[in-house]
């Protein structure tokens, strides 16, 4: 996909992909993505996977659908994986990039996803890392929590998974840019009077910054926040590329984490 071609994604998305990318698992195969959002990385991921994304917000999902209609492969689906997904139909890898903190039950979530997995294939997912960053555009997003490379791999050992890898990335831009939604959405917050008496922090605590529809209505309008225009797409790429590559040398170090794991069993013969 080249440059002018291919959907813009946000400066951090693109800190995202570079680790996403570097951990794919080779041999291309079957992949659902789990809240495709825009489809930014659904567009890039369909030229290799016979991809199929779910996305449950429905701004969300129309710009998706729209583009991968301009790509020429893959396909969206509007709702919940477990509504929209044949349940016997299973895959060779189920990507979640930033779902998991959106999800009251992370353990639930995680047995889930692996039940579409084929023997052998890979969940690949990124979260938000460490808690001690939990802050206010966490608060607008939904979010439950952050989580550190020992508890995403204590949380996926748990799970049954196996060959664990965990990426954390971000540095050094990742600190600007999550100071500035920080601050941007912190100011949304304030003005919608939507964070409860003596939250209004440095740092939250999810349980007590919303109700239940307040969280889901946050997550369901997440993926549309702070967007780039199309124009955009190819300045945040060559913009973020030095970035890139200064991340790579510090991968404990940033403001996500990206992980990877593979469910047990021998791969399904073809």
């Amino acid at each position: 996909m080249s440059l002018v071609s291919a959907p813009p994604l946000t400066p951090n998305a693109w800190l995202r992909y570079d680790v996403v990318s570097r951990l794919l698992p080779p041999g291309g195969g079957s992949l659902l993505e789990i809240g495709c959002g825009q489809g930014g990385f659904a567009a890039r991921l369909a030229t290799t996977y016979d991809y199929l994304g779910v996305e449950p917000d429905g701004t969300s999902y129309a710009t998706a659908k729209a583009r991968l209609r301009a790509v020429g492969r893959g396909e969206v689906r509007h709702g919940m994986s477990f509504d929209v997904v044949e349940p016997d139909r299973r895959f060779d890898l189920v990507c979640a990039f930033e779902v998991l903190e959106h999800i009251d039950d992370q353990e639930a979530a995680v047995r889930n996803w692996m039940d579409s997995i084929n023997p052998g294939g890979h969940l690949l997912i990124s979260v938000p890392a460490f808690q001690e960053r939990f802050a206010k555009a966490d608060v607008f997003a939904g979010h439950f929590r952050r989580y550190s490379p020992e508890q995403m791999t204590d949380l996926l050992r748990r799970s049954g998974l196996e060959e664990i890898t965990t990426v954390v990335y971000g540095v050094p831009l990742g600190y600007v840019l999550e100071h500035g939604r920080n601050f941007l959405l912190g100011r949304r917050l304030e003005s919608a009077q939507t964070v409860a008496p003596g939250a209004a922090s440095d740092h939250f605590s999810p349980t007590v910054t919303a109700a239940p529809d307040v969280m889901e209505e946050r997550t369901a309008g997440s993926g549309r926040v702070l967007q780039p225009k199309d124009w955009m797409g190819p300045a945040t790429q060559v913009l973020t590329a030095p970035f890139r590559r200064i991340q790579r040398r510090f991968p404990t170090r940033g403001t996500g984490l990206v992980a990877r794991a593979r469910v047990p069993g021998p791969p399904s013969p073809e």
